[in-house]
């Protein structure tokens, strides 16, 4: 068979195929239109799922910042014309109520999961442990690996300050074998070494020996050689 008989064999069933398509589309005209339809509005849907989604990651990044905004605020005295609080605990008040608005109604964002973090913090400097320990263990359970693990640090210093030294230690052993990079292992390590330095001083000597000799480069290896030496 020669170049030109092939190419034409194959050109006539370019046209048979194209023939064909042409009369499915004729015979099956309304399910053709029907089809076009539904891939156009998922497409839409799609589209517009992104752009809301953005809108809303927006919308909570303002409102978490002008939390913060009052989270960072001074304690009177201050330079006239910048808004003060009276006391930490009042503009702790003030900004849980903010950082709070921002959980709700944007729990699902970055900003969101932020704010019932800082809930959870001005709730302690509330005084109010119970609201802080369910805001803290909501974020340690559903956000990112270094949220939670901020969210476990904070939990720590809560269960001290209410006399959990058990819960405390277990806390930090589970931080310590699971670092992150906003609680290292070595930063967990002191928190509990801290805690023995009362109730097991041989024991914290030996977590700082520890530290000291294999994190000897870093902040913590430093304050462990440091605290070993008060210790002796």
């Amino acid at each position: 068979m020669d170049t030109q008989t092939r190419h034409a064999i194959k050109h006539d069933a370019l046209i048979d195929q194209a023939h064909s398509a042409l009369g499915w589309l004729e015979d099956h005209k309304s399910e053709a239109i029907l089809f076009t339809v539904i891939v156009v509005a998922v497409l839409a849907i799609g589209i517009g799922s992104i752009l809301f989604y953005q809108h809303r990651q927006d919308e909570a990044s303002i409102a978490f910042g002008g939390a913060m905004d009052i989270y960072s605020a001074p304690i009177t005295p201050a330079e006239p014309g910048v808004r003060t609080f009276p006391s930490s605990v009042a503009r702790a008040e003030a900004a849980n109520k903010e950082f709070l608005k921002v959980a709700d109604n944007f729990g699902s964002t970055d900003a969101g999961k932020n704010a019932l973090y800082f809930s959870g913090l001005t709730y302690m400097e509330m005084g109010k442990t119970s609201d802080a320990e369910t805001a803290l263990k909501k974020v340690a359970e559903h956000g990112d690996t270094n949220l939670a693990a901020l969210a476990d640090l904070a939990l720590v210093s809560l269960y001290r300050q209410s006399g959990r030294t058990q819960d405390a230690v277990q806390l930090l052993n589970h931080l310590a074998e699971h670092p992150t990079t906003t609680v290292p292992s070595g930063e967990a390590k002191l928190e509990l070494a801290g805690i023995y330095e009362a109730t097991n001083p041989e024991h914290a000597k030996e977590i700082y020996a520890e530290l000291k000799d294999k994190d000897a480069k870093t902040t913590a290896g430093q304050i462990a050689a440091q605290k070993l030496q008060e210790m002796h």
